[in-house]
């Protein structure tokens, strides 16, 4: 029973030490994604999540990796998450064109960065996407917020029955 206990704080601590670190990243400048596609694997395998600071769009080089949407056209309306595989100028700036590490060729667009500022890729947690996946789903939701929630009712509501008890034992043993 002790190893079950042991078991289940574990879980619970890293459960929320991922939790508080998805939640307090932003204030710190970065942004996490899920790696829900193989174009990455290898680098970022599926089920990654990747953490992404804001750089200034200049900064950016060949061999980085950035999150972007894809221009309109491309078929694609979801953010990716892939490599610089070449930067050129035109007239109208910098043009960017990306590669997925695991794909045998170059994205067949090519795209200009607006912004100032640009996410690319710090780190990233194996696995994580995962539980954000899970966590995704309103009824395993409920579970994780709802049992340990009644657990810790019945607890006070038998502390509370418990104590009421000693204290009329006690009241039975002192009075007269």
């Amino acid at each position: 029973m002790r190893a079950v206990k042991v078991a289940g704080g574990v879980f619970l601590a890293s459960f929320s030490v991922v939790a508080a670190l998805l939640v307090a990243l932003p204030a710190f400048g970065y942004h996490h994604y899920v790696i829900t596609s193989g174009s990455m694997t290898g680098t970022f395998d599926r089920g990654s999540v990747v953490l992404d600071r804001e750089v200034p769009t200049a900064s950016l080089q060949v061999g980085d990796v950035i999150t972007y949407m894809p221009p309109a056209g491309s078929g694609v309306n979801h953010l990716v998450t892939h490599r610089i595989f070449s930067i050129e100028q035109d007239a109208d700036g910098r043009v960017f064109h990306t590669k997925g590490d695991a794909n045998a060729s170059a994205d067949p667009w090519t795209f200009h960065l607006t912004s100032p500022v640009q996410p690319r890729v710090a780190t990233h947690l194996p696995w994580v996407g995962y539980l954000i996946g899970y966590l995704s789903q309103p009824r395993l939701r409920v579970l994780l917020v709802g049992l340990p929630a009644a657990a810790l009712a019945v607890s006070l509501l038998v502390g509370l029955w418990r104590d009421a008890g000693q204290e009329l034992r006690e009241s039975a043993i002192t009075s007269p």
